[in-house]
């Protein structure tokens, strides 16, 4: 049984796309779990404000006309924030997509939504370390069932539950808590969640470009102009705002 210290919510988004910057949630479901096992669920559609492609439209099933009396994601901001407050996440392949758009609609939104403190697991880590498959056939091979509605967000947020309570019991060197399955599976060191940014010995290093392999701050002091470049730039709104701490922590280091 999974042993939890404070709230985990497991969320699952679909969207217009797979653009951090660009791209919008159409759906997002969020299944929060207790510390004592009770679970409540949030599901809502959402109002892009641009148009669905067929292509997202064919994988998701959720159109236009689905969404177009439905609130924008600014009208539900709050109330998503009220939800995860105070909560870790999980999900699949949630570091890598749900969260980093999830953080981009908030900051587009101007809702402080802090990730400071919160553990991320993501689900299909474990998945990838103990077997490499999909969602569906993760589904399958740890929980003997079929998922059905897949890619409806809802069902693909609870069948990551179920898949995480599976895979506590088949793999006892987890053990039950966040930290014990994070310690064996590893914590990713995220700087941005496009990672546009990584860290080497504790230093945010670029990972794009002419300066890739380059510290930041090291860059931005000897060509300044480069972070007005970015700031202008089709780059995500968390990756602005990660190089903007790195910039001014080190404005305030050289004073």
């Amino acid at each position: 049984m999974l042993q939890l210290t404070k709230p985990l919510a497991f969320i699952d988004l679909e969207t217009t796309g797979v653009n951090l910057a660009t791209d919008r949630i159409i759906e997002i479901a969020i299944i929060k779990v207790l510390p004592d096992g009770k679970r409540s669920v949030k599901r809502k559609l959402i109002n892009p404000k641009m148009p669905i492609p067929k292509q997202s439209s064919d994988v998701h099933g959720i159109t236009d006309e689905m969404i177009k009396d439905s609130p924008a994601f600014k009208d539900v901001a709050h109330e998503l924030k009220q939800m995860l407050d105070g909560c870790d996440i999980a999900g699949y392949n949630s570091n890598r997509f749900d969260i980093p758009l999830l953080v981009e609609e908030f900051l587009r939104a101007d809702v402080d939504f802090d990730m400071k403190g919160r553990r991320l697991l993501d689900v299909q880590n474990i998945f990838h370390k103990m077997e490499q498959r999909t969602l569906s056939a993760a589904y399958k091979f740890y929980c003997n069932k079929n998922l059905d509605g897949a890619h409806s967000a809802e069902v693909d947020a609870s069948a990551t539950h179920e898949i995480l309570i599976a895979q506590l019991e088949r793999y006892p060197d987890l053990g039950t808590s966040i930290d014990s399955v994070l310690k064996l599976i590893g914590e990713e060191s995220i700087v941005d969640f496009a990672r546009r940014f990584i860290l080497e010995n504790g230093v945010e290093i670029f990972n794009f470009g002419k300066y890739k392999g380059k510290a930041v701050a090291d860059v931005l002091r000897s060509e300044p102009q480069y972070y007005d470049w970015m700031m202008k730039g089709d780059f995500p709104q968390y990756t602005k705002q990660k190089l903007t701490e790195i910039r001014t922590r080190s404005l305030l280091k050289k004073n």
